[in-house]
């Protein structure tokens, strides 16, 4: 059997870029668990040997996949606030909704990775500092911290990890409970920002 063509490009595109894009899309519209290289190859309308003239292994191409995948969600999701706008309590709000969005977007596609540590460890490879969400949100702390909208001695690195762990507390409930909530109550959402900004004590 010969091999078949590729699906047209865009106008200066290169099948590298059509095959991360094309197991993107799958990773959307499939999710992750099962996802074969075959089954990536069938949707890009190429040969199954053609990834790998493209990659030096499935990991590196699910690797790049699954980072198109995060940042498609991310880009659906609007903008962040600035420092120095607004309240930080809403801001904080703020990010912790774009947390939660963001989680029940992207963490399924996780889930289905799991038992391939290989890929995780090349997902994680790819990202830079300052590009995901945590670092923004620690990033976003430590400006108001430097504007002094938040004390001087304000623990950024750890408020933010608070935030995010409630994220990821919340949406792997969801995902493996069903009776568990899919939002978290209002009050619960303001007791995290209460705690971050003022402390365990109140």
């Amino acid at each position: 059997m010969s091999p078949r063509k590729a699906a047209a490009l865009p106008d200066g595109g290169s099948l590298r870029d059509h095959l991360i894009a094309t197991a993107e899309r799958v990773i959307a519209e499939r999710g992750t668990v099962g996802l074969t290289v075959r089954a990536i190859a069938r949707e890009a309308s190429v040969a199954d040997g053609v990834l790998y003239n493209h990659f030096a292994d499935k990991e590196e191409l699910l690797a790049h996949a699954l980072t198109a995948h995060v940042r498609k969600v991310e880009q659906g999701l609007g903008a962040l606030p600035e420092p120095g706008t607004g309240t930080v309590e809403a801001n904080l709000e703020a990010y912790v909704a774009y947390g939660l969005a963001m989680h029940r977007a992207f963490l399924p596609a996780f889930t289905g990775f799991f038992s391939q540590p290989k890929v995780l460890a090349r997902f994680a490879g790819l990202g830079g500092p300052g590009e995901d969400w945590r670092d923004r949100l620690a990033g976003y702390l430590r400006a108001e911290r430097d504007l002094g909208r938040l004390p001087h001695a304000a623990k950024t690195e750890a408020a933010a990890r608070i935030v995010v762990g409630f994220c990821h507390e919340v949406v792997i409930s969801a995902l493996f409970d069903e009776r568990a909530p899919a939002e978290p109550a209002p009050e619960a959402v303001d007791d995290l920002v209460a705690v971050v900004l003022r402390g365990i004590a109140g």
